[in-house]
């Protein structure tokens, strides 16, 4: 192909192509640690484009890296390498009608997930899948990252909430496995490889979602905790009381609590008591016959004679319940407001949280001593965001980034985890995967790599490094 920036301008027309200084809000990750300039930001309108797009970047030998909102934390949808073409999805945002009776909507992979919540209000479905950037997140970045939330031990991660999936592979052919069922045995589930391949196998187009009720009613505590041991025990006594009503389980500690309010004058912290540790838990039915109050109440009664409970309230207004929510959804944005920060996306078994943010902590202050630490995240799934501020009056971590990822790695390996839980590995976190998994699981997904895509076209040094 002698001139490949003109087969796609001519496959794209003037608005889906995108050079220069008009490329640039594309070029970096979220963080603003990877991304160099590509060759340009192609915007199909259709699966057709996407197809025409991939099959002209592989002609051409050009990297093809699919994006979607960009709200990544481990640099895995911009480019590596110069000779690249951004494959954005933002054109593509079509939502279909939800089929009420099948609990399931088609949608198209640039569609950003806050948009989806609203089409659904008025039709009594939601889709379950909460996180801090739904304003931004576009679906097929969710599906490419396997995105969790604050849902996800309830609902599962977006492999469970995903039915169908069309994607345009790397050689430009598409697969349409768009079927809106949950039961399809029909060989390997091809559905889940792609959710999680954070774009290195190929595109999603457009994704069937399973839809849940909305819920009639809800019952929202925040509470302060004696200690994250206390939390992993009342959270498992919930668990058993609660059931399938509990819908949100998610903890915080003072540390996080004292710089989202320090730096956020629009929060309200509204118990008498501070503690190291809280938990907000809420429980959700789709039934008005539901007795939520009493079931959280007695379970909070149980708690403070457990001595595991050392002060808390029950929301009395859906306002009440967003405020409690704020607390702990505005976490991350305290600690960007305080400065540099490091963050980690650990998951441990449940039971473990507690012993893994003791030893995490005594590591972590043998690494730089009186570093802050603030770990909050969803303690239904294990899923700790463990994310580091420098030692008060210091404004950066010394050149200790690296041991602390890898400190912090081995421990959730070793306590049976993982050091990806929900953000991917990305760019980010390859050589800390190469270091934590065996070579046989490794190689494993090289292989499927180079089956997929033998040229190395797709979204190359994602995952796996290029050269695997």
């Amino acid at each position: 192909m002698a001139d490949p920036v003109s087969a796609l301008q001519a496959i794209l027309g003037p608005k889906g192509w995108l050079s220069g200084t008009d490329a640039e809000p594309y070029q970096r990750d979220w963080l603003n640690r990877y991304g160099v300039a590509p060759l340009g930001v192609a915007r199909p309108a259709s699966t057709t484009e996407v197809a025409a797009v991939v099959k002209a970047c592989r002609e051409a030998g050009l990297a093809a890296i699919p994006q979607g909102g960009n709200t990544g934390l481990c640099g895995g949808a911009v480019a590596g390498q110069p000779n690249a073409v951004i494959v954005s999805l933002s054109r593509m945002a079509a939502i279909g009608e939800p089929d009420p009776e099948s609990g399931s909507i088609l949608v198209e992979a640039g569609v950003v997930l806050a948009a989806l919540h609203e089409a659904l209000e008025s039709y009594g479905l939601m889709f379950p899948m909460h996180l801090g950037a739904e304003g931004s997140a576009r679906i097929g970045g969710l599906i490419g990252t396997n995105a969790g939330g604050s849902q996800a031990f309830r609902y599962g991660m977006m492999q469970d909430l995903v039915l169908g999936l069309e994607v345009v592979t790397p050689d430009g052919s598409v697969w349409d496995g768009l079927r809106a069922v949950q039961k399809d045995n029909a060989g390997y589930q091809l559905r889940k490889l792609f959710c999680g391949a954070e774009g290195t196998l190929g595109i999603v187009t457009r994704a069937i979602l399973k839809l849940h009720p909305t819920p009639k009613q809800q019952a929202s505590a925040l509470l302060v905790m004696s200690d994250f041991a206390a939390a992993v025990s009342f959270g498992a006594h919930l668990r058993g009381e609660a059931g399938e009503f509990l819908a949100g389980l998610e903890f915080f500690s003072d540390v996080g609590l004292a710089l989202a309010l320090r730096h956020l004058p629009d929060l309200a912290y509204q118990l008498e008591t501070r503690g190291d540790v809280y938990l907000l838990v809420e429980l959700a039915s789709g039934s008005q016959r539901v007795p939520l109050d009493e079931i959280l109440a007695s379970a909070l009664e149980w708690g403070m004679e457990q001595g595991f409970v050392v002060d808390g309230a029950l929301a009395t207004s859906g306002a009440q319940r967003a405020q409690f929510w704020r607390l702990r959804e505005e976490q991350p944005e305290g600690q960007r407001l305080e400065g540099e920060q490091l963050k980690h996306d650990i998951s441990v078994p449940p039971g473990a949280i507690a012993r893994f943010i003791e030893a995490g902590a005594k590591i972590c202050d043998g690494i730089l001593p009186g570093v802050r630490i603030n770990p909050f995240g969803h303690l239904g799934d294990g899923n700790i965001h463990y994310n580091l501020s420098p030692p008060e009056g210091r404004a950066d971590f010394d050149g200790k980034a690296g041991q602390f990822a890898e400190a912090l790695a081995s421990l959730a390996t070793e306590m049976g985890g993982s050091f990806a839980a929900e953000h991917g590995l990305g760019r980010a976190k390859i050589a800390l995967a190469e270091r934590n998994r065996s070579i046989v699981e490794r190689e494993l997904m090289a292989r499927l790599k180079r089956a997929f895509d033998p040229l190395g076209t797709m979204n190359p040094g994602v995952l796996v490094r290029a050269s695997q």
